[in-house]
């Protein structure tokens, strides 16, 4: 005992005379903090204010207003609301989309809006009674929301319509109340009392009522479940992918194996780089099969996730997992060392801000929206959310899923196997010593 304290001592001291050589922290802390700032920045730049960077949301605008234009005027209320409505959103933050009603609900229905405003059919009839006093109620107009495009998206949407509805109507509200009559004196039986309420309903004469626009499943997660399931199907890609990377390299004897206290080095079994790499992808073809399937069995079966197209959504998520993988064992080839931190900002760093899926890119800075034209978790996010919610229509974003995994895997077998070759045409084989220079 007394032998094996004595060690611990030298060994302990050791240590703390090599922590404090300056160049020994030198690279470890340059690299840490960098990466500590570049992903508070990209993370927290994001989010931190969605309203103030909201550029072009778009919304459905419907005037199904039919009744004739009121005396003096040459256009219906309802057209003249939505005109209003269109002129008084400040700047470029809405995107209003000016259709009928079947084409707001096809809007709505694949997802190319987060919500819409509806004026009624008989809107300009409702509004005259109101000047009549003989109305009890006001006109009401209606916001779908879309649930669908998440939670926040589909609240942001709603928040913008209830106010442009509200202010449209206080505006109106001042014009039918200057050029309503005067109220009666009292006891002077012209109905004083009517007069009144009806004086309140001119004030604000328009209702806003609220309802689902395209429905969703109950175990959707508020529109969510698209995204974590997009998120599990990159992660298993990117994760599965590594973990392949590394255990190869152990069983072929180019990397240590470490368990606790055992350490062991297999003896290196000489191979291409070209060879390793198509080892390595087949391993990912095979073993994202696993992965997908497990993912399903669990989020569907287990936890009851609302899940239609169920083979359709087994197809993509597998090929989606697949195309990362190849892609990290694309990087890890071509970077060696450093691969796994480049595949992580490639496929997990850049491509959470940029997805769109909990925050709307028209919500985020436009380095965001820039990012999210290439980055893979976007293009995904679209595709699953599509067969998920907008019952797998291709213009949902489903078909631009497909492209963009298509291009993804030609992207990973054209850059990983052309930097092989390269490598070996070099003779920059791993298992020959490099001759220090």
């Amino acid at each position: 005992m007394a032998s094996a304290g004595s060690q611990d001592g030298p060994r302990q001291a050791r240590a703390l005379v090599l922590a404090r050589h300056a160049k020994l922290w030198l690279v470890p802390s340059i690299l840490c903090g960098l990466l500590a700032v570049v992903l508070s920045l990209l993370y927290m730049g994001g989010i931190l204010n969605p309203t103030g960077h909201l550029h072009r949301l778009p919304i459905a605008l419907v005037n199904a207003d039919q009744g004739p234009p009121p005396p003096g005027r040459t256009e219906s209320l309802g057209a003249r609301l939505t005109r209003e409505i269109v002129a008084g959103t400040p700047g470029s933050t809405v995107d209003w989309r000016q259709v009928d009603q079947a084409e707001a609900m096809d809007l709505l229905s694949t997802g190319k809006v987060y919500g819409a405003l509806l004026v009624p059919q008989a809107f300009t009839a409702d509004v005259a009674a109101l000047t009549t006093g003989r109305a009890t109620e006001r006109p009401t107009l209606t916001v779908l929301t879309n649930p669908g495009l998440g939670s926040l998206g589909s609240s942001l949407a709603s928040q913008i319509t209830q106010s442009a509805a509200h202010q449209a109507s206080l505006a109106l509200g001042k014009e039918l109340t200057a050029a309503a009559p005067p109220a009666g004196p009292a006891g002077s039986g012209s109905g004083t009392g009517a007069n009144a309420t009806a004086r309140l309903l001119l004030a604000d004469p328009l209702a806003v009522t609220t309802r689902v626009g395209h429905p969703i499943g109950t175990h959707s997660g508020l529109g969510l479940s698209a995204f974590y399931y997009t998120l599990l199907a990159v992660l298993t890609g990117f994760i599965g992918g590594n973990i392949i990377h590394n255990g190869v390299d152990t069983a072929l004897g180019y990397s240590d194996s470490e368990l606790g206290p055992w350490h062991t080095r297999r003896p290196t079994v000489p191979i291409t780089r070209t060879q390793t790499l198509l080892l390595k992808m087949v391993m990912t073809a095979g073993i994202m099969l696993l992965t997908t399937t497990l993912v399903m069995l669990c989020s569907v079966t287990v936890l009851g996730m609302d899940a239609p197209h169920q083979a359709l959504l087994w197809v993509f998520a597998y090929c989606a997992s697949l195309a990362v993988g190849l892609g990290v064992q694309a990087i890890n080839a071509a970077f060696g060392g450093i691969g796994q931190l480049v595949s992580m900002f490639v496929f997990i760093a850049l491509a959470l801000p940029s997805s769109g899926a909990t925050i709307p890119l028209q919500a985020v800075p436009g380095f965001y929206r820039f990012l999210s034209v290439f980055e893979p978790m976007r293009q995904l996010s679209d595709g699953i959310r599509a067969i998920l919610f907008f019952d797998a229509r291709a213009d949902a974003g489903l078909a631009r899923g497909w492209t963009m995994i298509a291009v993804g895997v030609v992207l990973a077998l054209a850059f990983g196997f052309g930097m092989t070759r390269y490598y070996d045409r070099k003779g920059l084989h791993r298992w020959t010593p490099q001759p220090s220079e």
